[in-house]
């Protein structure tokens, strides 16, 4: 018997992300995850190399690929509705976590305990999820600060509430990213090539 469980990874391009916004430019959860999959991955490299940090970066961009493979099911909540009080938060969470125990169903035995561990990293990989959800935030701020640069003041809320998430955050991998890197974003196309 086959496995359906790529096919249906692969329908995460289908399934588009920041549904309650304007969008100058849509934006789906694969797109997403392989931005989040590379500044992971850049975090990690940044912790290894800036702060003596050992994390694997091949491991956080791999746990980043995947970060929102759930949303194939469930579809992409829109943070405001999703973080609107504590119990819904809860039963989101829940309904995300029923979801991906659909789709690790979906893979043979033999392989199933590796792909669980990306969906769900063991607690000793609690700084690894960390990095990961920085940047997740730091591609929604990203996306916050494209949609800007496009004239769309429809973001300019959302950005000022993720810079402040990530503030909180207290990751000095991303603090490191935010400055180095990402005043690049603002810039135009002629500007980063010179």
């Amino acid at each position: 018997m086959g496995s359906h469980f790529f096919a249906m990874v692969s329908r995460m391009k289908y399934i588009e992300r920041w549904a309650l916004m304007r969008n100058s430019e849509k934006e789906n959860i694969s797109e997403h995850s392989l931005e989040v999959a590379m500044i992971a991955h850049a975090l990690a490299v940044l912790g290894n190399c800036r702060l003596g940090k050992n994390y694997s970066p091949d491991r956080a961009a791999v746990i980043g690929i995947y970060h929102d493979a759930n949303e194939i099911i469930t579809g992409d909540m829109p943070t405001p509705v999703k973080y609107s009080s504590i119990e819904m938060q809860k039963m989101f969470h829940g309904i995300e976590d029923c979801a991906a125990e659909s789709l690790l169903a979906m893979l043979p035995e033999d392989m199933r305990s590796v792909y669980q561990e990306i969906f769900f990293p063991p607690a000793e990989e609690e700084s690894l999820k960390k990095l990961v959800k920085a940047a997740d935030k730091i591609s929604a701020l990203i996306k916050c600060i494209e949609e800007g640069k496009a004239g769309n003041r429809e973001f300019d809320h959302a950005r000022r509430t993720i810079e402040e998430s990530i503030d909180r955050m207290d990751v000095p991998e991303a603090r490191l990213f935010l400055e180095e890197f990402l005043p690049s974003y603002e810039k135009t196309l002629d500007e980063i090539s010179r």
